[in-house]
């Protein structure tokens, strides 16, 4: 049963996640690199990756958000809201480095939020074995971005490689708790549906 308090917290994160600085506890990945000498060309582009990436962390906190709404057991809740949290991290990480770079959030990061939410509260009401599964591909999905946005990076920029690298690892972790915890394999529909959606996302963010 969803409570209505947990409806008003829910909602109440939602617009800190939108609109309020992000707050990291831990050391921003990269701080004390020296910044690169880019040209302009390359800083847009490298502000568009992080736009991206900034634009993903939304996501990905409105999925969690949502599945630990209608997650049923306390420890698939708490490997949801632990995995949000860290994924607030990363939006104080990537905003940060968008800041440096001059760069702006994405203008649909509200319509990504609602879509990314109804979405996670969905998965959540399938079960929660289904709910981990679903945490568990994102993250993997999530993986091979990031691999490939590190390859697109210039290589002398290693304050913005510093940040995709942790980012990297924090989701690998994920995925491996989901599994902990008994996550479910999603079907190849399943996956294939989850990339379509990633690959709007992201190249819609890239530009916009």
């Amino acid at each position: 049963m969803i409570d209505i308090d947990s409806l008003i917290t829910r909602f109440d994160k939602g617009l800190r996640t939108l609109f309020a600085p992000a707050q990291s506890v831990r050391p921003l990945p990269g701080g004390d690199a020296v910044e690169p000498e880019l040209d302009q060309s390359q800083r847009e582009r490298v502000g568009a990756l992080m736009r991206v990436n900034h634009t993903g962390e939304i996501c990905a906190q409105a999925l969690y958000q949502g599945q630990s709404l209608t997650a049923r057991d306390s420890d698939a809740r708490r490997a949801l809201e632990q995995a949000a949290q860290e994924e607030t991290e990363h939006l104080a990480w990537t905003a940060h480095r968008m800041d440096e770079l001059g760069s702006r959030r994405s203008l649909l990061n509200p319509l990504w939020y609602a879509g990314s939410f109804a979405i996670g509260a969905a998965a959540g009401l399938l079960g929660d074995r289904w709910s981990l599964g679903f945490l568990a591909e994102t993250e993997r999905q999530v993986v091979r971005h990031l691999e490939g946005h590190l390859r697109e990076l210039p290589p002398e920029d290693q304050k913005s490689r510093a940040i995709l690298e942790q980012m990297r690892n924090d989701e690998e972790r994920h995925a491996t708790g989901a599994l902990k915890y008994g996550a479910a394999e999603l079907p190849p529909p399943a996956r294939l549906a989850m990339r379509l959606c990633s690959m709007a996302m992201t190249k819609t963010a890239f530009w916009i």
